[in-house]
Parts: structure tokens; sequence; C-alpha cells
């Protein structure tokens, strides 16, 4: 498979390049010159693997001419085996054809460890085979920073730079990045927010000349596709678990940097049966802004509850726009230049088939206010609840346009758990996950919640009961009865009434 950038003027490359790359030359961002799509019979055959199994099934046609195939199984399962969780990704339900899809259990308990510790060990595995050594930069509003350095820390090729906003990032996300002791990890705190760190790094990318002879930069950010691609595949892995492909699923994702929607929209393009993508954003709303009045402008950064979600400009939206232009590499060119000084608009067809693949929701602050202490209602932190939220904002809508069931009754046979419950069972679950050690013993201890760790789905159906294993069980009792299309029941966290 090969790469092109969005702006068109850089030369197509394979995977291993795009991965030592980041940023193209042109200034654009790398993506696949086709999608694999994969048919409904082939996933069919996929609900009965794991994560790590089936994260290898999806990225195999990503990485073509890079690794083996048995090569990248042994690396995802080496990647998800240190996460805490046996499902790597379990579902908690949280009411009516709602659930959660949580994204915590990683080493540094934020989902940038899907892609992020993988990404560690593709640059070792391809540094290891040329001999190389490189400088990692990489800009972060707190969870990307932990996460790299988590990933990149043993790696014997590589020096590490994590820029972050002064007093911008929590404690607890300071403390992870800079209590990790090592020669080649490097923390630096920038007077501003996330997109002077971020402009700093572009930038850096763009003239590499301050480098020693010999050394090249490579990005941790979601700038780099591989990024990208390790996200895609939980998505994969939920819509699995419900019925996919016998059942669709909206997805409703609080984003502030776009790459975790994106990997959303671009695993609906490879055929998973996704009905609904719901944006969920703070007053940070460049993209609401954009795709509710075909206005895309700066605003001041406020500052929120959520500062994960605090950025101004959304880079991995060029990624969309690419393919809202129909892949014009000159036009987006265009449309970015003049970006840089002016608020642009698009053509009419192009916020139209933008408006096609997305829903739009929107909460402002006091809204992340009310949700600050609602981390037990859901289980996970502030911006999973946002999204949770908005999901069912989205839902409420849909259902009042009357395009879907307005049955509200509860079928025979359905997955039935109370709401209470459920919340208490998360909450602790969550608890406990922070209250375990994440590095050096005493490094850390059990602080506030972290930010951009889940996702909410809701199937448009119900699905059938699931009997017999406790939540998240490490394994299926004898007897349990998987409901439609569910490869494991006790992923879902579902009881037997």
């Amino acid at each position: 498979m090969r790469y092109i950038s969005t702006r068109g003027q850089a030369p197509a490359l394979a995977f291993e390049d795009v991965l030592l790359t980041g940023l193209a030359p042109d200034g654009g961002l790398y993506v696949p010159e086709t999608l694999p799509r994969f048919e409904a019979a082939q996933l069919l055959r996929w609900r009965s693997l794991g994560y790590a199994e089936l994260a290898a099934e999806i990225m195999q046609p990503f990485v073509e001419g890079f690794l083996e195939p048995a090569e990248l199984r042994a690396i995802t399962a080496e990647t998800y085996a240190d996460f805490r969780h046996p499902a790597v990704a379990p579902l908690v339900q949280l009411g009516h054809n709602e659930w959660l899809l949580e994204l915590f259990h990683g080493p540094t308990l934020a989902f940038k460890d899907f892609a992020l510790q993988l990404l560690g060990r593709l640059l070792e595995r391809s540094l290891a085979r040329r001999n190389e050594r490189v400088v990692v930069l990489g800009a972060t509003s707190g969870d990307t920073g932990s996460a790299a350095i988590e990933g990149c820390r043993r790696s014997q090729h590589v020096d590490i730079f994590i820029l972050h906003p002064h007093q911008r990032v929590s404690e607890v996300q300071r403390r992870q990045m800079t209590t990790v002791a090592g020669d080649n990890i490097h923390n630096l705190a920038i007077q501003g927010n996330f997109d002077d760190c971020q402009e700093m790094v572009k930038s850096s990318f763009s003239d590499q000349s301050f480098l020693p002879s010999g050394r090249r930069l490579v990005a941790v950010n979601s700038i780099n596709w591989a990024r990208i691609m390790a996200q895609i595949v939980y998505y994969f892995y939920a819509a699995l678990a419900l019925g996919a492909p016998s059942r669709k699923v909206s997805f409703a994702v609080p984003t502030g940097n776009f790459g975790d929607i994106y990997a959303g929209y671009l695993a609906r393009r490879m055929g998973l049966p996704v009905e609904q993508l719901v944006v969920a954003t703070n007053v940070n709303d460049i993209l609401h802004r954009f795709l509710a009045s075909n206005c895309y402008h700066r605003e001041p950064l406020a500052h929120t509850l959520s500062p994960s979600m605090d950025i101004v400009i959304s880079s991995n939206f060029e990624r969309a726009l690419f393919d809202f232009h129909d892949r014009d590499g000159a036009a987006i060119a265009s449309l970015m230049q003049r970006f840089r000084n002016e608020d642009v608009s698009v053509a009419p067809e192009v916020i139209a088939r933008a408006r096609r693949v997305r829903q739009l929701q929107r909460r402002r602050r006091t809204d992340l206010r009310d949700y600050r202490h609602g981390v037990p209602r859901v289980g996970v932190p502030a911006r999973p609840a946002l999204g949770d939220r908005g999901a069912r904002g989205a839902r409420n809508a849909y259902r009042r346009r009357g395009a879907h069931d307005r049955t509200r009754h509860r079928a025979s046979g359905q997955i039935s758990r109370g709401g209470a419950a459920c919340r208490r069972d998360a909450r602790a679950r969550f608890a406990a996950a922070y209250a375990g050690p994440v590095r050096a013993p005493g490094t850390l201890h059990r602080a506030g919640a972290r930010s951009r760790c889940g996702t909410v789905f809701h199937p448009r159906e119900p699905v059938g009961r699931a009997r017999g294993p406790a939540p998240h069980q490490s394994a299926p009792v004898a007897g349990a009865r998987s409901p439609p299309g569910m490869a494991h029941p006790h992923l879902c966290g579902a009881r037997h009434r």
C-alpha cells in the first residue's frame, strides 16, 4: 500500500517511510492511496477474535511490505498484553441500547495507549533494522505525552521530546510525564496552549536543519498515520461484539484534534456498518461551527475542565477535508494556505458531503461543569461523560425525525441491567484502575479524573440476554449464551436478572 499527501505535492511513500516521516514535506498529512474494504462474510469470521488478533487482521493491509502477518500478530499480542483488562477494550451497558467502550485500561490510563504502545514497537522494529537513531517530537494537552513516553522509553534508538502547555495539563498527567527516569526522555513546558505546542512541532518538521547530522524527527501525534490506523481497530471490535455486520451501530466520540472520530469515519468506509457518527465538543468548537455554518475560523482558546479537548485547530480534519474535496490535493493546499490568514468556507457540495457523514453535538462549559463530578454516572472521566450526553441528544433528535424505532418497550430476552448497578460497578472498576501503580511505586497516587479515554455508542436494535458470566469476567462460563453477534458475553457488562 502507498500513502499520499493531502496537499498533493509530496511523493507517495510506503508504510515504513510514512511511519518515520510524520508530516509530509508539502505540509500535508499522509493518507492511504486506497482503503481496504472488508465484506460482511469476513466480518462474521472475525467475531470470535480477541482484540490483539483482530488488530493484526485489520492493520495488515496498511503495513504490507513492512511486516509479515506473523510479525504483526506477535507485535499486537505483545502490545495489548500490557493492558489491565483481559478484554483490552471492554463494553459496559449504560441503558437501553446504550453502551460504553472503556478505553482507559492501558499502561497510562489514556485511550492514546491503544495507538502509542503499538507505535513505539513499530518504531523499534524499523529503527533496529536500519540501525538508525531518531528524535521523537510531540505536543500534548496531557494524555499523548505520557502514553508516548511509556511506549518509547525502552527503545535504544529514540530520544523523545514532549512539549506541553505550562499549567494547562492535569496534575496526574504532569506527573506521569515528568517522573519517568531515562536519559532519552525530555519534557518541555511551553508558555502558551496546546495549539502553540502543535505549531512548534509542525514548524520543526518543516525545517529540520537544527538536528545533528544523520538524525531526523519522528511524530507521535496523530499527524502520524500509524496512530489513526491503530484507532480504527476498536470501532470494529465494539461493533462486532454488538452484532455487526447484522446490526448497525452509532458512535458518539468526544473529539479535540479529530483523530479519534476520523478513525471511526475510516472504519465506516472500510465496510463497518456505522449508521451515525456524533462529534461531541466542548466550548472550543471549531468543528461544530464549520459543519453547522460552513465557516472555518479561529476563536480564542477557552480553558475548560476537559483540557485534552481545549484545541483551537483540529489537525486531522484536513484528512477528512481531503476526502470531501474528492481527494483534490491542490484544493486542500489552497484552503490551508488561506486559512493561515483568514476565515474560509468550502463549496456547497463539499459541506453537504461533510454533513452527510457526521452528526453534531456541542456542549458548553456549563455542561462540562455539570459532569465534572459525573464520573460515577458513566464509569469514565468527564470527557466520555460529555460523549454520553451527546449520544443521547443525537439519538433523541433522530427519533423525533421519525427515522428511529419509536418502540420504548423492552423486547423479550433483551439485555436489561439496572442503571444504578451499572454505574456502581463502572465506578468501582475505574477507581481500581487508578489505585494501581502506573509508574514506579510511589510516583502516582489516586488523583483526579483523566480525560479522553472513552467512546459511547448504542446499537439501533436491542441485543439478546447474556446468561451466566458476571461483568468483565476473564473467560466465559460453561452454558453462557451469547446474544446474536456477540462473541464474548462477558465483555458487555450484562447481568442475568
